[in-house]
């Protein structure tokens, strides 16, 4: 099954340790307010300090209302990529896909190919969670060391638009403390995969970035 890149959002991470995040709210014209735009990006090392956590946001901007008929879209695949060795090409993906209320998951595994172009790698390690409904208890799966999560969240992106476009205008030098937070009250579209740092490398640096693929 063949999927073209919809849009691309970048982070670098190392795998021992810090925190790094992407985001992309509102400038990307050929996606905004679709259910293929990405909003953020984090990757985190876990809890358990042997994991990284990878969290990819869709769907800016969702009120409360929109949030209860908020889906992902079934064409629509989202595609985790991992760079191991610093050359800026994938070595492993992540895939996650919608289907019936479950989000599916296959990888980490080597892509079929590199570039715009993905194939479902479902000879790779694959699970499955159920989609959290809005307003419910998150449904979280374990297995294989690796865990799962997809539905809405609260957006935890913090930025003060108004702010930014007076800097930008000249009629302000910075932003105020704490100022304001121009998403306060929207939601997201969540997937979250925490993952052993045995499966993609163990020590050393990483980059990772995103990509929602569409079906063709």
């Amino acid at each position: 099954m063949k999927k073209t890149k919809i849009l691309l959002g970048v982070a670098v991470i190392t795998v021992a340790g810090f925190f790094a995040l992407a985001a992309d709210h509102m400038d990307a014209p050929a996606v905004t307010g679709g259910t293929n735009d990405i909003t953020d990006f984090y990757a985190f090392q876990g809890q358990d300090n042997n994991n990284i956590v990878f969290v990819t946001n869709v769907q800016a901007l969702l009120s409360p209302t929109d949030t209860q008929s908020a889906m992902f879209d079934e064409n629509t695949m989202i595609e985790i990529n991992i760079d191991t060795n610093g050359d800026a090409v994938e070595d492993l993906v992540i895939q996650a896909i919608p289907k019936d209320g479950k989000m599916y998951f296959f990888g980490p595994v080597a892509p079929a190919q590199a570039g715009l172009m993905s194939t479902v790698r479902t000879s790779g390690m694959a699970s499955s969670v159920a989609i959290t409904k809005p307003g419910a208890n998150a449904t979280i799966v374990t297995n294989a060391g690796m865990s799962f999560f997809a539905g809405p969240r609260d957006d935890p992106f913090f930025f003060d638009v108004d702010q930014y476009k007076a800097i930008i205008a000249g009629t302000a030098t910075g932003f105020e403390n704490p100022g304001t937070d121009t998403y306060a009250g929207t939601n997201v579209m969540s997937v979250v995969v925490e993952v052993p740092k045995s499966m993609i490398g163990g020590t050393g640096s990483i980059n990772s970035w995103v990509e929602t693929k569409r079906k063709q």
